[in-house]
């Protein structure tokens, strides 16, 4: 599948600011950008860095006044996809090193706190079809709703209100399948099929010795998107980090077929 992506942001920094920005599709062996654009104003500075375990980029800049930022890229995906629930859990004691962080508690997946529920709700069930059961359960008891959480709304919130947008679906989802012993991270992507459009959040589990991108808002599938990075949760992997002052004054995604 191929997809065309765009990408606008307008911000206003009131004074010189630092931020690190990462929106743009990575270059991996499941998907190819076959081409892509970036327009950023002048700057005071600029750098690229690798992203979390080195999947995608993240740039360093530091500017001030009107932040404007256009994105526009073409990216092949042909990531293959699979039913988890027919998939294995790793034993812990075989899980590789890259893995091992996705396992702990981390500051918007609290996995400590979900063993007994996890234990209740789905202890008949093991690996794959346990991570299924996660999926299903989060997508028939959470009401997607816009603007219904924050930037501090954590897995343990999102469980109590039942509500949220993509982050709070894999937060939770994120948090749940740790507690099972499952190695699971957060990836944001672009995907197809969203709404309203907008920087997507996802899961992703490892099962069967191989990482599985997995949406809990049912909205897209891992073949209809196109990853921008990986990280234990929303904080290691936001597309804009200010460390000042920053006030949205725009922001449009689009994401379609060729």
């Amino acid at each position: 599948m191929k997809l065309s992506i765009t990408a606008d942001l307008d911000y206003t920094l009131g004074a010189p600011t630092d931020m690190l920005l990462q929106l743009e599709a990575a270059t991996l062996p499941e998907q190819h950008v076959q081409s892509a654009r970036l327009d950023l104003p002048a700057t005071d500075h600029i750098a690229r860095i690798a992203g979390h375990d080195a999947i995608g980029e993240r740039i360093w800049l530091r500017t001030t006044g009107q932040f404007q930022v256009h994105y526009e890229a073409v990216v092949a995906v042909e990531r293959l996809t699979t039913d988890i629930a027919e998939l294995a859990a790793v034993p812990p004691h075989l899980l590789p090193s890259e893995t091992v962080d996705y396992m702990m508690p981390s500051r918007y997946c609290p996995s400590d706190e979900f063993g007994a529920l996890v234990a209740d709700e789905f202890g008949q069930l093991d690996g794959g079809e346990r991570v299924a059961a996660i999926r299903d359960w989060i997508a028939g008891h959470l009401s997607y709703v816009p603007g219904s959480s924050t930037a501090l709304t954590g897995a343990l919130e999102t469980y109590v209100e039942r509500k949220g947008v993509c982050r709070d679906f894999a937060h939770l989802m994120i948090a749940m399948v740790r507690a099972c012993a499952i190695p699971a991270r957060f990836a944001s992507v672009y995907g197809l099929g969203v709404e309203p459009q907008d920087f997507h959040a996802v899961a992703e589990v490892y099962l069967g010795n191989a990482w599985h991108l997995v949406d809990p808002t049912g909205m897209s599938v891992g073949s209809q998107m196109a990853k921008i990075g990986v990280g234990r949760d929303a904080a290691d992997v936001s597309f804009l980090t200010s460390y000042g002052n920053a006030m949205l004054n725009r922001q449009e995604i689009t994401v379609r077929e060729l």
